[in-house]
C-alpha cells in the first residue's frame, strides 16, 4: 500500500509536471508493485522502490535548485527517507523496522502538499519554530528507533503531534471549511486528517510492543489511515483532474465515505486498545470498504465529469 499503491501514485503526480527522466519513479514503483503481486517480497522489490525513490529524491533536487521553498524541502525530505526506507528493508529484511520511514514518508509528502497547494509558510520564530521542530523529530525519531525502538517511535509521536497542532492552527483549511461545497468537504478531510495525525503521537507514547501487536497496529493505522486517507480523499479531488486534465463534479455523496472511515477506525483502535480481537478485525474490514466505496464515488465523478463541460458543484 504504502510503495507500491502509494508510492506509483505520488511519483506520477509529480512526473506529470516534471522533466521526461522523471517518469522513471512511477514506472519503476509500479514494476516494484507488480513483483509484490506477482511473488512474496524480495530484494528485487525493495530495490525497485529504493530506485524509485532515488529518481523522486533527484526531482526535488533539481526543483529546489530552480525554485527554493520550504515545500520542496519537505517533499524532497520525505522522499528520502522513502529511499532509506527501502535500504532498512534490504539489510534487515524487516518490514517493520521500515515502517516508521515509510509513514514518515507519507506524512512529510502530505506536509510539503499543504505548503505547496494552500501557499502556508513557516515564517517567523512563532510559525517556524514549532513547525521545523516537528519535521526535525520525524526525521530523528526513526534514526534513534534504530538502536532504542521504544524512544524512537516516542520521539516520532512527538513530531506526529507537534506536526499536526501546527497544520490545525496555520493551514488554511481551518477557514475554508466556513465555506460550502468542495472546499468545505476538503477542508473537514483535512482537519480530520489532522485530529488523528494528533492522535497517532499520543499512541505513541502508551507503553507497549514498539514494532508489532495491537497497539502497534494502532498506532499506525491512526496515521496511515486516520490522517494519510482522510489526506487522500481531501486531495483526490485536485490531484486527479490535474494527472488525468478531466474535471470533477463534487457530489455531497462524498461524505459517507469520509465518515464511515472514521467512524470504522475508532471501532478499529476499540478493538486495538481493548484486546478484542472481533471487534479489531471489523474496524479492518470495514476501512476497507470505507476506501473502496471513495474509489467508486471517485470513479462516479470522473465519468460524470467527462460529460460536463465545466466542473460544478451538487
Amino acid at each position: 500500500m504504502i510503495s507500491g499503491f502509494l508510492g506509483t501514485l505520488i511519483t506520477l503526480e509529480r512526473a506529470v509536471l516534471g522533466p521526461r527522466w522523471s517518469w522513471a519513479a512511477p514506472i519503476l514503483a509500479a514494476l516494484g508493485s507488480l513483483t509484490l503481486l506477482l511473488m512474496p517480497p524480495t530484494d528485487l522489490s525493495a530495490g525497485l522502490f529504493l530506485s524509485s525513490a532515488a529518481v523522486l529524491t533527484a526531482f526535488f533536487i533539481h526543483a529546489a535548485r530552480q525554485h527554493a521553498d520550504p515545500s520542496i524541502g519537505v517533499l524532497g525530505l520525505g522522499a528520502a527517507m522513502w529511499g532509506l526506507g527501502q535500504l532498512i528493508w534490504l539489510g534487515s529484511d524487516s518490514l517493520s523496522k521500515a515502517a516508521p520511514w515509510w509513514t514518515a514518508f507519507l506524512v512529510l509528502t502530505v506536509v510539503g502538499e499543504r505548503l505547496e497547494l494552500a501557499r502556508v509558510i513557516p515564517r517567523g520564530r512563532e510559525a517556524a519554530g514549532p513547525f521545523w521542530g516537528g519535521v526535525a523529530m520525524v526525521f530523528l525519531g526513526p534514526i534513534l528507533g534504530l538502536a532504542l525502538p521504544a524512544w524512537g517511535r516516542r520521539i516520532l509521536g512527538l513530531g506526529w503531534l507537534a506536526l499536526a497542532t501546527w497544520l490545525a492552527r496555520y493551514d488554511i483549511a481551518r477557514h475554508t471549511v466556513r465555506q460550502h461545497g468542495q472546499v468545505r468537504y476538503i477542508a473537514i478531510c483535512m482537519l480530520a486528517g489532522y485530529v488523528w495525525l494528533g492522535i497517532g503521537g499520543v499512541l505513541e507514547w502508551l507503553p507497549g510492543e514498539a514494532l508489532a501487536g495491537p497497539l502497534r497496529d494502532a498506532q499506525l493505522h491512526a496515521v496511515l489511515v486516520g490522517f494519510v486517507f482522510s489526506m487522500i480523499f481531501g486531495h483526490a479531488l485536485i490531484i486527479f483532474p490535474s494527472i488525468l486534465r478531466i474535471h470533477l463534479l463534487f457530489s455531497r455523496l462524498l461524505y459517507f465515505p469520509l465518515f464511515f472511515l472514521h467512524f470504522s477506525l475508532i471501532v478499529r483502535l476499540i478493538g486495538d486498545l481493548g484486546g478484542i480481537f472481533e471487534v479489531r478485525r471489523w474496524g479492518g474490514l470495514l476501512n476497507g470498504v470505507a476506501i473502496l466505496l471513495f474509489l467508486l464515488l471517485m470513479a462516479r465523478a470522473i465519468r460524470a465529469g467527462r460529460r460536463a463541460p465545466a466542473p460544478g458543484i451538487d
